[in-house]
């Protein structure tokens, strides 16, 4: 694959990856508006028989604020990577071999961060749904009523953010992974091209000392030939 060819194909899951930032941090911000701040991620609760009411337990506001966080980290990073590879393009270059490296290295440090989101959405959503089912049939049908008055949250729409934030955060995974893995190509290239370089230069520096050492030998032309008096005098 050559160096064009992985710089563009770089620039296209960066915009992709941008693209699912965006499915991570806008619904998950969305639903802790309407949630009042609170988090559904991982939170609990019983039914009150007498109203028909869901009694939450909440917890840690941290599990939201982190998958933002990360929604908000992976678009900073994509739109700067698109910027930066948009101009090496334009002006015919690409990154060094230590900026491609260090590439790889925020690539998988990224990777992780989207993991770590992806499995809290999906366990914490987990749990809020095994209580919204012991009331109805399935969870998105618990985003339509008013279950919960006291803390006056909306619940309209929660299935929907969540299932978006949820599909961000794994799909955002796979593409992280997938930029690694171009990433890791280049590097490969670009050592490539260094050892490439190294040994033409090694090699020219040889030619260059032998072509030296046979210019310091005399020609044949500059031996001074005897003269045929001189030997007769002996």
């Amino acid at each position: 694959m050559s160096l064009n060819l992985i710089l563009l194909s770089q620039i296209a899951g960066y915009v992709i990856a941008f693209i699912l930032s965006l499915c991570i941090a806008v619904p998950m911000s969305m639903h802790q508006d309407e949630f009042r701040g609170h988090c559904l991620l991982f939170s609990t609760g019983k039914w009150l028989e007498a109203s028909g009411q869901f009694s939450v337990n909440w917890s840690s506001q941290a599990y939201c604020n982190y998958t933002i966080f990360v929604g908000v980290v992976l678009a900073i990073v994509s739109a700067i990577q698109i910027y930066r590879m948009a101009r090496f393009v334009y002006h015919g270059t690409d990154s060094s071999f230590l900026s491609a490296f260090f590439d790889v290295v925020g690539c998988f440090v990224l990777c992780g961060m989207s993991l770590v989101a992806a499995l809290l959405i999906t366990f914490g959503f987990i749990v809020w749904c095994n209580d919204m089912t012991m009331r109805f049939p399935s969870c998105d049908l618990a985003s339509g009523p008013d279950i919960d008055k006291q803390d006056g949250i909306d619940t309209s729409n929660f299935y929907m953010e969540l299932g978006t934030a949820q599909f961000g955060a794994w799909a955002s995974m796979a593409c992280w992974v997938g930029l690694s893995v171009f990433g890791l190509l280049k590097v490969c290239y670009q050592h490539q091209i260094r050892n490439m370089r190294a040994s033409m230069l090694r090699e020219r520096q040889r030619l260059i000392n032998e072509s030296a050492s046979h210019g310091k030998m005399p020609s044949s032309h500059n031996i001074i030939q005897p003269h045929s008096d001189n030997i007769n005098k002996y």
